[in-house]
Order: structure tokens, then sequence, then C-alpha cells
């Protein structure tokens, strides 16, 4: 009996030590096969090319192919609770946008995920000003125009939002305008951009980044952007609050892990993404498409940036009584 008690114990101390010594050596090898980067909207908008700019150049850094995926829908709730649900091993990984990570829980009570539980937060990818613009061939040259048109035609003009901070955006705009003005909601910045640029909705709230080639094309015309300050992008559009709106925000985009995520992977993720944002090559390509980078966040100062985001626009979502569908 003592001999067996003596094994047990030598074999427990020895599951230990080997667990000890595989989970550094488990972060070392990694990664040793390709990474799924899961994107939840249509191809062709910002957070697409984003995460596949990401993908491109952590290929390189990691040494192993990094496959994107999109899985569009539910303002990328389909996505986000994809990868939550994935093995926490570091081969699938969600570039989280601010809809998805601060915005959706607001809006949807019932959602399948929870941000801050689910995920471990990598690093902030970049950022976009949201920006307010209509098809060209509408009269409206500035936010009073668009305000004075739709008080003139109330519950008839409709805007297109590809996810939930577009949308909230707008919504802000008409509770401090009293205009009513119709959403039409869309899986993707790139079908609500050919939609605004086709006339089917008369007005397109979008990242400045995803309506940039559309407003240099001459097809859209910029209202205004949604930031503290005006777009380097856009020098000539001014904000909404010049124009006399009190409201301010952007979008952003985030890398996350599965909640469980070995330290030493999720340490060997945040090294790589630190090297690729700080590659001339990989500004040059945000600039490119319009999207602005922040200063490198560690993960736990990105986790507290999102905390702040998530309890923010709660609240907004809740005082503008908004939900999935309305």
């Amino acid at each position: 009996m003592n001999g067996k008690r003596r094994w047990k114990r030598a074999s427990g101390a020895l599951a230990i030590c080997l667990a000890v010594v595989a989970a550094p050596a488990f972060g070392q090898d990694y990664p040793s096969k390709p990474v799924t980067l899961v994107i939840g909207f249509a191809p062709g908008g910002g957070n697409d090319i984003m995460g596949r700019l990401v993908a491109e150049h952590l290929r390189k850094v990691l040494g192993q192919p990094v496959v994107v995926e999109n899985k569009a829908g539910a303002d990328g709730a389909i996505a986000a609770q994809y990868v939550a649900k994935s093995a926490p091993d570091g081969y699938t990984l969600l570039s989280g946008s601010s809809g998805m990570m601060a915005y959706n829980p607001g809006l949807n009570p019932a959602l399948a995920y929870d941000p801050m539980k689910d995920f471990v937060p990598i690093t902030m990818i970049g950022y976009s000003q949201l920006l307010f613009s209509v098809p060209q061939n509408l009269p409206v040259h500035s936010l009073a125009d668009l305000v004075q048109l739709a008080k003139s035609k109330p519950g008839r003009l409709f805007y297109a939002s590809p996810s939930s901070p577009h949308q909230v955006a707008f919504e802000a705009f008409k509770q401090k305008t009293g205009i009513d003005i119709q959403q039409v909601p869309y899986k993707g910045s790139g079908p609500a951009i050919l939609a605004a640029a086709a006339g089917d909705v008369q007005v397109l709230v979008s990242s400045v980044s995803d309506a940039l080639p559309q407003i240099r094309a001459g097809k859209l015309r910029a209202l205004a952007v949604t930031g503290k300050e005006r777009s380097g992008f856009v020098k000539d559009v001014p904000t909404v609050i010049e124009q006399g709106v009190d409201f301010e925000s952007a979008s952003w985009i985030g890398l996350y892990a599965p909640a469980g995520t070995p330290p030493a992977v999720a340490d060997k993720l945040y090294r790589a993404l630190s090297e690729v944002l700080a590659s001339e090559k990989f500004k040059e390509g945000c600039v490119a498409v319009g999207y602005e980078m922040s200063p490198l966040m560690p993960p736990a100062e990105f986790a507290a940036f999102q905390r702040d985001e998530l309890s923010r626009w709660t609240k907004v979502i809740k005082d503008l009584n908004l939900r999935i569908g309305n």
C-alpha cells in the first residue's frame, strides 16, 4: 500500500513537472502550422482590408501562413462567437472591431459571447474617424442641408450603416437634431458603400478609410467627420462638432485570441504584432487605406481601453434606447 501511495505521489509530481516544462516549450514552438485570422465582415471594407494587411505582415514575422477567413453577419458577432469557442492555442485569432468588442453588448443583451471574459486582448491595430457622406447627385452640402431635407421628408430618407458604431453614431445625430432617417443595415462597409454610391440610400455612415476611394472618385460627397479634430485624410471636411452637433466617435480594430491562450503564446503574438506595427511598409499600407495608428498599447493597456469603451458606449446605447433591429 505504501509503495502504491509513493508511486501515485511520484506520478503526480512528474505530471506537474512535465506541465511546467511543456508550457514554455509550447510558446517557443509556436507557431508550428498556419494561423487563421477571422474577420467579422464581408470582403472589401476597412475591417477586411486592415485584417488582410495585418495577416500579410504577420506572416513574415511569424514564419507561418496567416489565412484570412471572413465570417460576416450580426455586426461581427458570428466571427467573435466562433473565435471565442475556438481552441485557445493561438491558431485562431480575431480581428476585433470596436463594434464587436464595445458596442454589441449594449445593442444585444442576449449576445453569445462576453467581449471582456472570452478573449485575450493582444494590442490595438489602428483606428479611423467616422464619416457622414451622401451620393454626389443629392443636393446636400452640409449637415444643415441634410437636416433641412430630412425634416421635409420625415421617415422617407435612408442611411446605410455597416456595423454598430456607425448605427450608434447616426442615431445619436438623429436624436440631437430631431430628424427621422431610416436605417438600412449591411454586412460590411463594401456593400454599404456600393449602395450609397448607386443612390440606393441617401446617407452613408462609414469609416473615413472606407469611403475615401468613392469620395476621391467623385461618387460620394463628404459632409462631416466625427472626431474631435478634422481628419488628415479629408482636411476640408468639418467635424460634426464644428457644425453645431456635440458628438464625437471613432472606430478601431485590435487583435484578440480566445480566453485561455497560454501567456507565452499571447506574448509572442504581442511581440510579433509590435514588430509589424513598427514597420514602415505597414504604416504606409495603413495610410493608403485611410487608417491612423495609435501609440503601441501593451495588452493590459489595451484591455483597460476596451473596458472604458465598453462602459461608455453601453451607456450611450441605453440612453438612445437602441436594440438590435431598431
